[in-house]
């Protein structure tokens, strides 16, 4: 279901970008305590153990006692509401994208649609499409979910009116460049490892039924996102840091922070204070993340187009006129 495909296809454009919109959505409010834990590994510069008495966190049990303690559970969603808008724009543009993407080489090309090489073309052009479209979201939502007691800002409106006035309107696109490096092979291979898991599990498990299918995809879009991420993880950690720009003082009681002149002078201070190990700076609850939220979009996604099918389906439409 996910990419064109000749043989099957009753899906729109239209309708593509809103079951993107909706497994984006869905996805979301069960991840964002992952994220939030993610986002704060990533932005400490002390050494993630319980060895360095200023390191703040030490481990995922330890930052979710010490988050819940502190803070409140509701700190496990921070930033939920431009995160919320993030992936239900995300999801939207890139999944509509990625379907536009597809057809394209199938009607201008002699590659075939379902080619696992064209899902990586394809999907890291799509996703570098829908990253240009919603970076300020996700700027927002980083910089939400990073800062401490008290807040910086106390809500959206807040958050966008002080940083335009304060920083200009370039600020929301702080760390664009890094993400674009990191987004395109990310969703890339996501999009590659999905079609070739769905390939293997079709020739281990040639029939099977709809809840089987579901499983599936649940299974192949869990695998993907882990060996998509752990691939590209540095270039995440990168963008984080630089989406803090301007913002250092809301971390203050989080330990050391850092300016970067860009991404390279980023790495060069990473590698310099934290070493190689800085760059997998919370990778555990991000391969978690990963795992749960590449795993849920492709379910999710493919659930809601397969609905959108069967509404069109002729036998659908005898009952209703019946």
């Amino acid at each position: 279901m996910v990419g064109y495909d000749p043989e099957a296809k009753c899906v729109s454009t239209a309708e593509a970008a809103a079951a993107g919109s909706a497994s984006g959505l869905v996805t979301r409010v069960l991840v964002s305590p992952l994220d939030v834990l993610k986002i704060r590994f990533q932005l400490q510069i002390e050494q993630l153990s319980s060895r360095n008495p200023t390191a703040k966190y030490h481990g995922i049990l330890q930052a979710v006692q010490r988050i819940f303690r502190e803070e409140g559970l509701t700190a496990f969603w921070k930033g939920h509401v431009p995160a919320q808008l993030l992936s239900v724009g995300f999801g939207a543009v890139q999944f509509m994208a990625f379907e536009s993407l597809t057809e394209l080489v199938h009607d201008v090309t002699s590659f075939n649609a379902r080619d696992s090489f064209v899902h990586l073309v394809c999907g890291g052009l799509a996703a570098c499409t829908a990253t240009v479209a919603v970076q300020p979201v996700d700027t927002l939502r980083t910089r939400f979910a990073a800062q401490g007691e008290p807040k910086i800002y106390p809500n959206l409106r807040h958050a966008v009116t002080t940083m335009y006035q304060t920083e200009g309107p370039w600020t929301f696109y702080r760390g664009l460049t890094p993400t674009l490096v990191a987004i395109f092979p990310y969703a890339g291979l996501q999009f590659f490892f999905y079609n070739i898991l769905q390939q293997f599990s079709k020739w281990v498990i040639p029939a099977e039924g709809k809840n089987g299918a579901s499983v599936k995809d649940l299974v192949c879009g869990s695998c993907a996102g882990v060996i998509s991420k752990s691939l590209t993880y540095p270039l995440d950690v990168v963008k984080k840091r630089l989406q803090m720009g301007g913002f250092e003082h809301a971390r203050a009681t989080f330990g050391q922070v850092r300016t970067y002149g860009g991404p390279l002078d980023c790495m060069r201070q990473i590698m310099r204070e934290e070493g190689p190990g800085g760059f997998f700076k919370g990778l555990s609850p991000s391969l978690l993340k990963a795992a749960f939220s590449t795993g849920l979009i492709f379910f999710w996604y493919e659930l809601f187009c397969g609905l959108l099918c069967a509404l069109k389906s002729p036998e659908s439409t005898k009952r209703k006129e019946g």
